[in-house]
């Protein structure tokens, strides 16, 4: 290998990095695969007992397993408010579930969360303002003016139109499967469309935020 090989691929490597680690960071963000199984196995735990056993019971029977799964997160050293956030919501969507007598409304407070979320990020949309530039503009101390750069706008209103996307289909979904009163299929669909496009979305809105920091702050890409 020549000498110019040599920082040839060192430079590959150089440039590599930064994108591995933000991606890294994201991952880790979203829990990665453990993450994706304590939030998703108190609901496959609710749906697969519900039709065997009174809905008080399920929802307790739920609750305990969210509880064991926020033990053994702190046992593996994560924070308090991280373990014991899915407990919190376990409890919420029970409690709703308990108030009203139907399993269905267990999964309530997400649906209407996709649609909140929905109606936001379209909002941001129609106002020219997405809602992902408008983040990334407050993290970097909201002083930028990153609306007149239109390859950073431009890459917000991708970012911000995915984050639509996801947040319109859980609630399309997700509200069919309710109307239908199919508890299982509901389950499923939170499994299916959580994690896994939350971190689609996540990828489009990192590339986004990384596509302004070059441009707008090129002495922190």
């Amino acid at each position: 290998m020549t000498t110019m090989d040599r920082i040839d691929d060192r430079t590959d490597r150089t440039t590599a990095e930064p994108a591995f680690e933000q991606k890294q960071t994201m991952l880790d963000h979203l829990g990665g695969p453990s993450g994706m199984v304590y939030t998703t196995l108190p609901v496959v735990v609710f749906a697969a007992t519900v039709p065997f056993a009174p809905l008080p019971i399920t929802i307790g029977i739920a609750v305990a397993v969210a509880l064991v799964l926020a033990a053994v997160r702190l046992l593996r050293g994560e924070k308090f408010t991280a373990a014991f956030g899915g407990v919190f919501g376990v409890a919420a969507a029970g409690g709703v579930a308990a108030w009203t007598g139907s399993a269905n409304d267990f999964f309530l407070i997400g649906i209407w969360a996709s649609l909140a979320g929905a109606v936001v990020t379209l909002a941001s949309l129609l106002a020219r303002r997405p809602i992902t530039g408008a983040a990334w503009n407050a993290l970097h101390g909201g002083t930028h003016r990153w609306r007149e750069d239109r390859p950073s706008l431009r890459a917000h209103y991708i970012a911000t139109l995915a984050a639509t996307t996801v947040f319109t289909a859980r609630f399309i979904v997700k509200e069919w499967l309710y109307l239908a009163d199919s508890t299982g299929w509901l389950a499923f669909a939170k499994v299916a469309m959580g994690t896994p496009l939350t971190a689609l979305a996540a990828v489009v809105v990192v590339w986004a935020f990384r596509r302004t920091t070059k441009r707008l702050l090129p002495s922190h890409a």
